[in-house]
């Protein structure tokens, strides 16, 4: 069976309560990441920061909460037929992951230029892999052609309920462990994780900014919440893999453009000294993608002087090589 985004009027747009719900479904099996903090980082900000390392989620990102509330949502027949998604990386690999430990066949549509390190776990966590040229081809197109011919179950992701109320506990998560926040930050790529955050923060802290950040050359959901509709780009050219998406999701901005009050955007070059400051001071590697909101943080895109600030470290999926050419300058 198929499950491709309907149509605008037809979307079933989460509530808290399907976070609530996707909590109950991942409990004991998503880790509980911790919340971190660092003196340097509040000195520098002036502000009380709360990083929720994602990086040490399971299959090494936030991925894993949705792709496994999306898959544990699904009715008997839809599981026995399997599961279909496409993914530049932390998707393919958390889908991959969740799949396995529910005995649930995955196939997964992956970029030719995917990061190598995620193209081996997502085969390690036993997906079939098919690959597609992100600049010439349909990456939906091709993902909903496997399901229909393997009368599959396709788990997009982002723009799916079920994703995004599971993306939403680790929000859930960080202002139940540290209180009420001023303001909270969260990466954004096809908004899975900005919505369901969005979510959890506007029920347990109803009071806070909610900033989103994306990649300087892919600001695509900056210009849809100024604009007050979806916005498309051409893909974009990032160190950020992934966030590189020409638009954010039908369900996801539904609850962005009501809930998150400014998007803002870093250069690669901060991500590239957010990722070295991780790795000096606190002794974590977080990719590119997962440095997006502590990045704008720490280069000042966001006022936060004096305000308590939860950030979510969306994932820690890049490998040495690469982790080690971009802190040189390769």
């Amino acid at each position: 069976m198929i499950n491709p985004a309907p149509a605008s009027a037809l979307l079933h747009i989460p509530t808290f309560h399907d976070v609530q719900t996707a909590r109950e479904r991942i409990s004991g099996v998503a880790h509980r990441t911790p919340v971190l903090t660092s003196r340097t980082a509040n000195a520098r900000t002036g502000a009380a920061l709360f990083f929720k390392a994602e990086p040490l989620q399971r299959a090494g990102a936030f991925k894993f909460r949705g792709a496994y509330n999306a898959i544990a949502a699904l009715d008997t027949l839809s599981r026995k037929n399997g599961v279909v998604a496409f993914s530049s990386g932390n998707h393919a690999q958390a889908l991959a992951y969740a799949a396995g430990l529910q005995g649930v066949a995955a196939t997964v549509v992956m970029p030719r230029d995917a990061p190598e390190i995620k193209v081996s776990a997502t085969r390690g966590y036993g997906a079939r892999i098919v690959f597609y040229d992100r600049y010439t081809e349909d990456r939906v197109e091709i993902s909903e052609r496997l399901a229909r011919e393997q009368g599959a179950a396709l788990i997009p992701p982002y723009d799916h309920p079920d994703v995004i109320a599971g993306q939403g506990t680790a929000a859930l998560e960080l202002i139940e462990e540290v209180g009420e926040i001023d303001l909270l930050v969260v990466p954004l790529g096809g908004g899975g994780l900005l919505a369901g955050s969005a979510l959890s923060a506007r029920a347990l802290s109803p009071t806070c900014t909610i900033v989103g950040v994306e990649p300087e050359a892919g600001n695509d959901g900056q210009q849809s919440l100024q604009k007050g509709e979806v916005v498309k780009i051409p893909v974009p050219k990032s160190i950020a893999d992934g966030a590189l998406v020409t638009h954010v999701g039908d369900h996801n901005f539904a609850i962005l453009k009501n809930t998150v009050d400014d998007i803002v955007t870093v250069t690669d070059a901060q991500l590239v000294e957010t990722m070295r400051f991780f790795a000096e001071r606190m002794k974590m590697i977080v990719e590119p993608t997962g440095c997006l909101a502590a990045a704008a943080v720490l280069h000042g895109a966001i006022a936060c002087s004096g305000k308590r600030v939860g950030i979510l470290l969306s994932g820690g999926n890049i490998d040495l090589k690469t982790f080690s050419a971009l802190l040189d300058g390769r």
